[in-house]
Parts: structure tokens; C-alpha cells; sequence
């Protein structure tokens, strides 16, 4: 039997040892790449890019943060605050840190009550804001509410509690229109304002003296950087720098005076300005109906938004500032200076008065209040009792060049300068202003309804104000001033603003005691049409004027009760006192009031005593008045 052939295989150690050599070659070289790699790596973060991973790093770790300023508070003549700073706490979230804000807000609701009205000033507000600022999510959280979110908050990374000075005016309506209000800065405003200035900030000033000196009252921001954990808390403040406040204002505003002109309005639509002719300070100035400021601080509801605008008394509306109307017979004192400063007419030589006025070779009759005229009648009986017929042929007389000199020199047509935003400047009509506006040549007839403040004539209640205020200091006009001085609290003096003007020299010192003389007999007169306030501890200057809403034809009779109230003629008054040393100076209107004798007069005289009265003004005056 033959036995199994066996094949014996050797094994070949240089092939083996080959082998392996080639392995540890392949390994060494991956080992000694990686190793290269990774070198070059470390160089890359360590120094080539050392700078640049070092800021990411840092900024992981730390954070700047801006601090807003302390917005300059707002104080009336007698150190009352009319507008102040409260503390706040609002929910805010930082869009850079959230990756889905819907998501986010969802589950905040099941903590928080966040309403639709929320919802919408978030998705507002996101697009206005940078993504790395805080987006108010909800506001005014109470102490539990920061409690709730307190326990969850680190369910919640990039949503914090944020407490900050939030505008507040404690006498609200009485304030509105004279300083303004501040507001959430819109889309619009972003643009045009220095973001870095506002970083940390949501507000702005709107209107009022809040806008008019917002550079003043807003501050300076400042800083500080933070040591912050992975989710974003703080741990711990490194540097900063501290935020400078705005400046405090000071105002000529007596609040006190403010209250009573808004008491003395009542519930009817209408303005009153006070001003002080020594300063140009304004005392008073209300318009209206009036609204609640607050309302706007941190964003209006659209329903109370809605009641606002939708309002045919128009609350919103400044008419103080910018209600335009025609002035009346209230503009016949500064018509007859003109005149006098002219030689057209001399103050004792009379006219006659037969109820209507008519051009020389025309029939048209422009008619007199009185139907049946006032006889003959010089300038002091014109004034006294608002003749039209005088004013008429003074007009004419005058022409419409001189007639609009010499209304301007007494700031008609034109801006005041005041420091409250939003003023309008009336129109004081011209044969340049027709030929530019209308493509029209001026008429004669336009001159004359020009001399009775009708036409094309339309004045603001504070150019009425300011205009009685500069002929009761007999030619010294001054700009009207509401702030006094503006002050930080570093200040040991404060700063006062600048008072400016000019003089009218149309007339002489002997004009300027005539026709005051016959304003006052305005009201110590017996044909005076303001006669019912006469004050028996000094003497007061007026003009009543009543301006048209609409013209009546030529043999229609103006009978108020057949009218529709809207449709009524405006009451107006101007006024100052007391006559030899004035001390304040008023013009008033009430919207389709009627008579400014019987409606807008006792308004005025109402206000002329509440602050002539005043423990501190008879102080002033010696404890008497120089009648």
C-alpha cells in the first residue's frame, strides 16, 4: 500500500519582512502627514489665525452690553414734575440666540399670558430691530409673573426678564400737546437716527417738547462688558462705562395756570396761549379736547388708536400750534398801528359808518356786524367796538403792500420760532403769495376783507398770543419760550435758553398808548364788547373777534340757532394785563363759539386772574397793581 505524497511549504521570512517594512513605511508616512496636518493646524489657530479665533473665543466668554441713559425729566415753573421715569420689567428675546422664536413664544404662553396684541408688536418690532437686540415680547411684568418665568428661564436661552425707565406723565391730559410724548422708535425714525446712540434704547420723543429737545433729554449711552456662561447668563461685570443722562428742563409752563385755562375750555373745542411779555415765556398753552400721553409710551392698542383718530373733536389735534383760522377783528389793533405808523389816518379823526363799505366806483356792499352802522366813529371807537366799516377803508387806504408789512412785523404769516414741535405758520396772504398759489392777480376787495381778518387771513393761536404779547410790551417782540433753562444734575447753574426777538419800530411811543388805551376801553367802556370782565383790582387790554366758517350772501342774516353747530362762527379773544406793567398776555379760541365777547372774553379773563392772582405774582407786583 502506498503511502500519501505530503507537500511541505517553507515559509520565506524575507518576503514576510518585506511586507511588513512596506506596512510600517505606509503607516509611518500616515502618522507623519496627520502629525503634519495637525502641526499645521495648531499654527493655523495658534498663529496665523491666533487674532481671529481668540475674538470668536472671547466673545463666547464675553459680551458688551450698552446702558441706556436716564432720559432728562420735565418740570413745570414751580419744580411740579410733569414728566417722569418709572421702573418697568419686560420679557425680551435675542433673536441671535433662539432658533425658532414661534416655537419660543409658544411655550413662554403656556408660563405667560401673551396675547394677540403681543404677538403682533413682537413681529412689529423684529423687523425694526437688530437681531443681536432685545425684541419686547411681553411688558409690564409683575412680580409674579418674573417669578413664574424665573423657575423655567433656563428652559428659555436667549429670553430674559429686562428691567428698564419707561416715560410717565402723572398729569397726563393737561400736558399732551405741550410736551409730547415718547414713543417706540418706528422703521422710519431707525433710519434716520444714529443706531449707536439708541443701542439699548426702544424710545423716542414724538412730539412736544419730548421731540424738540430729544437730543437734550435723550442722553448719552454707555457700556459694559460681561462675563457670560455657555447659556448666555451673566456671571460677572469686567468693565464699563456709565451712560450720561439728559438734561432736566425747567419750564416757564405753570401748571397750575395750565389746569385752569383747560377748566376754563371745559368740554368745548378751542385753544388758549398765555405768554409773559417781559420773557416771551409761555405761562399756558392748551388745546382742546385732550388725550392721555401714556397711552403711546409703550404702544398704543389700535382700539384706543382707532377712538383717537376716529374722533370728530380730533383730541390728537394741537390747535394751539397748528389750528389755523382766520383772526377776525381780534388783528384791528395791529391794522390800526399800521395805519398810524403810515400817516394814512391820524387816531381822533373820524369816519362814517353807515352799516355797509363799498370801492369807490363799485356797488358791491361789504357789510358792517351793526346792520345799521355805528355813525361816526374814529379809530378808539373802532376798536372799542369792532367797527368793520373803519377797518375797511383803513385797508383800502393802506393797500395790500403796507396792510402786509405791517401785519408781519408782529409775526403773522409766519413760524414763531417756539420750542414745540410741529408748529404751523399760518397765512398771511399777499399779491405774490396769490400769483404763486391761485395764478391770480390780488383783488382791491381782498384788501378789505384782509382788514377785518377774514379771507385768506389764517393765524394760530399762538402767533395771536405772541403778537398781543409784543404790543402789550409796546414793539418788543419775542420769540415764545415754553423751556426756561435745561439742566443735568452735575450742574451747580443751570443753562438758559436763548430768548430772541426784535423790536417793531412802525409806530410811535405815542400810537402804542393810544391804541392800548382804546383796548382798554374794549372793556371798561360801555359800548365795550367785553365789558362783563372788568376786574376791579387792575386793568385789562382786549379785542373780541368773531371769524366766519363759512361766507353768507349778500342779504342772507348769520341766526346761529338756524346753523349747524360745526358750521358756526369761531369765538376769539385777545387780551393782556395789567394795562401799564403787563404781566401776561392770552388769546383764546372757541370753535364755532359764536360772540368772542361773550364766549372766548371770560375764558381769557378767567386765566388773567388765576395767575395775577397768585400769592407770588402779587408778591412780585409789590402786593398791588399799577392799573
Amino acid at each position: 500500500m502506498a503511502l500519501p505524497s505530503v507537500q511541505v511549504r517553507f515559509k520565506d521570512r524575507f518576503a514576510e519582512r518585506r511586507l511588513v517594512a512596506g506596512r510600517l513605511v505606509v503607516a509611518g508616512v500616515v502618522v507623519v502627514l496627520a502629525l503634519m496636518a495637525l502641526i499645521a493646524q495648531l499654527f493655523h489657530l495658534q498663529v496665523a489665525d491666533h487674532a481671529y479665533y481668540s475674538t470668536l473665543s472671547e466673545d463666547n466668554r464675553v459680551r458688551i452690553e450698552p446702558l441706556p441713559p436716564t432720559r432728562g425729566l420735565i418740570y413745570d415753573a414751580n419744580g411740579v414734575l410733569l414728566a417722569d421715569n418709572y421702573p418697568t420689567h419686560s420679557l425680551e428675546m435675542v433673536l441671535d440666540k433662539v432658533d425658532d422664536p414661534e416655537a419660543t413664544i409658544a411655550e413662554l404662553a403656556q408660563i405667560l399670558t401673551i396675547d394677540e396684541a403681543d404677538r403682533r408688536r413682537f413681529e412689529r418690532l423684529r423687523r425694526q430691530l437688530r437681531r443681536y437686540e432685545g425684541v419686547p415680547i411681553r411688558l409690564r411684568l409683575n412680580d409674579e409673573e418674573i417669578a413664574r418665568f424665573a423657575v423655567d428661564a433656563h428652559r428659555f436661552p436667549g429670553v430674559d426678564v429686562r428691567a428698564e425707565l419707561v416715560r410717565y406723565y402723572p398729569l397726563a391730559e393737561h400736558t399732551a400737546h405741550v410736551l409730547g410724548y415718547v414713543g417706540r422708535i418706528n422703521e422710519v425714525e431707525m433710519r434716520r437716527i444714529d443706531a449707536s446712540a439708541y443701542a439699548g434704547t426702544h424710545f423716542i420723543g414724538k412730539g412736544g417738547l419730548e421731540k424738540a429737545y430729544e437730543d437734550l433729554l435723550h442722553g448719552r449711552v454707555g457700556h459694559r462688558q460681561v462675563e457670560v456662561n455657555a447659556r448666555g447668563r451673566v456671571q460677572r461685570v469686567l468693565t464699563s462705562q456709565l451712560p450720561v443722562p439728559g438734561r432736566d428742563l425747567h419750564l416757564f409752563l405753570d401748571i397750575y395756570l395750565q389746569q385752569e385755562a383747560a377748566a376754563a375750555l371745559g368740554e368745548r373745542r378751542g385753544a388758549l396761549v398765555a405768554i409773559d411779555p417781559r420773557t416771551g415765556g409761555v405761562l399756558a398753552l392748551v388745546s382742546r379736547p385732550s388725550f392721555d400721553p401714556n397711552l403711546f409710551v409703550e404702544g398704543i392698542s389700535q382700539a384706543d388708536y382707532d377712538a383717537l383718530l376716529g374722533s370728530l373733536d380730533q383730541p390728537l389735534f394741537n390747535r394751539a400750534v397748528r389750528g389755523q383760522y382766520p383772526p377776525g377783528s381780534t388783528v384791528k389793533p395791529f391794522i390800526g398801528l399800521g395805519g398810524l405808523a403810515a400817516g394814512v389816518v391820524t387816531f381822533r379823526q373820524e369816519k362814517w359808518c353807515p352799516g355797509h363799505y363799498s370801492l369807490p366806483g363799485h356797488t358791491h356792499r361789504f357789510r358792517d356786524w351793526k346792520r345799521g352802522g355805528h355813525g361816526r366813529v374814529n379809530m378808539e371807537r373802532a376798536i372799542v367796538e369792532s367797527c368793520d366799516v373803519y377797518f375797511y377803508d383803513l385797508a383800502h387806504q393802506l393797500g395790500i403792500d403796507r396792510l402786509h408789512e405791517a401785519l408781519a412785523g408782529f409775526g403773522f404769516g409766519a413760524r414763531t420760532g417756539i420750542d414745540v414741535a410741529g408748529e404751523l405758520g399760518g397765512l398771511l396772504p399777499s399779491r405774490a403769495w396769490k400769483r404763486a398759489a391761485r395764478g391770480q392777480s390780488w383783488y382791491p376787495g381782498e384788501t378789505l376783507i384782509l382788514g377785518i381778518g377774514q379771507g385768506y387771513f389764517l393765524a394760530t393761536p399762538l402767533q395771536l398770543a405772541a403778537a398781543t404779547a409784543a404790543l402789550a410790551a409796546r414793539g418788543e417782540y419775542r420769540v415764545p419760550r415754553v423751556v426756561r433753562t435745561t439742566r443735568a444734575p452735575a450742574d451747580a447753574v443751570p443753562e438758559a435758553t436763548l430768548a430772541a426777538g426784535h423790536s417793531i419800530a412802525q409806530a410811535r411811543a405815542r400810537d402804542w398808548e393810544d391804541v392800548i388805551e382804546a383796548m382798554a376801553n374794549v372793556i371798561e367802556g360801555p359800548a365795550g364788547t367785553a365789558r362783563q370782565i372788568r376786574h376791579p383790582a387792575y386793568r385789562i387790554a382786549g379785542k373780541t373777534g368773531t371769524s366766519q366758517v363759512f361766507s353768507l350772501g349778500q342779504t342772507q342774516r348769520y341766526r346761529a340757532e338756524e346753523i349747524e353747530e360745526r358750521l358756526r362762527d369761531h369765538a376769539l379773544f385777545v387780551a393782556f394785563a395789567p394795562v401799564a406793567e403787563p404781566r401776561i398776555a392770552v388769546a383764546v379760541i372757541v370753535e364755532n363759539g359764536g360772540g368772542g365777547g361773550a364766549v372766548a372774553a371770560p375764558v381769557a379773563a378767567q386765566v388773567i386772574d388765576a395767575y395775577l392772582s397768585r400769592p407770588q405774582v402779587l408778591e412780585a407786583a409789590g402786593g398791588r397793581y399799577d392799573r
